[in-house]
């Protein structure tokens, strides 16, 4: 039994690594071009697919660079608004489209503001609705919840595109 929980830890632990190898950075991401290929784990081309969608308000969910459910049926909401054939994969005709919907690069800088980094913030939020109706608000846990909701992606990927940042300091900049 201990194997097998160790061999599935080991497994989960390569597909990790995996994912964090593919490079994330505003140059990777900008510069994304159309490859036609079923990403496995975080992908520049489906990240940039990603936030185009949103500034074209299909939200494709979760910005994370994965292709998931959301994504596909934000793809084919985009497919059917623009008169393509809307089966929810990322065909080349619909990155063409995708990417002539916005002139900004994908992924900007971001200031941190002294209103984004001060809070208040909630340390502990109660998972019964109950203890949680009894809090004086439902906060943030920390300034990188709160960016992450404000760019509409997960902490993961703002860390990711943000090493070594603490996210609790007004004047860093981000890459969002």
């Amino acid at each position: 039994m201990i194997r097998l929980v160790l061999a599935a830890a080991a497994m989960l632990v390569m597909a990790w690594d995996a994912t964090a190898a593919a490079k994330l950075d505003a140059a990777t991401v900008n510069n994304a071009q159309f490859d036609g290929s079923e990403a496995k784990g975080v992908s520049a081309t489906v990240l940039k697919a990603q936030i185009l969608l949103d500034r074209a308000r299909f939200s494709p969910g979760l910005i994370d660079g994965r292709q998931a459910e959301n994504f596909s049926r934000a793809v084919s909401a985009f497919q059917a608004a623009n008169g393509l054939p809307a089966d929810g994969k990322l065909t080349r005709e619909t990155w063409d489209k995708l990417v002539a919907s916005s002139s900004r690069p994908a992924l900007e800088t971001y200031e941190l503001t002294r209103k984004d980094v001060r809070g208040p913030f909630t340390r502990r939020i109660p998972t019964r609705m109950e203890r949680m109706a009894r809090l004086p608000r439902l906060a943030y846990h920390n300034a990188l919840e709160k960016m992450a909701e404000r760019f509409h992606s997960s902490e993961e990927l703002l860390e990711r595109l943000n090493p070594g940042i603490g996210f609790r300091r007004a004047g860093q900049k981000l890459l969002v």
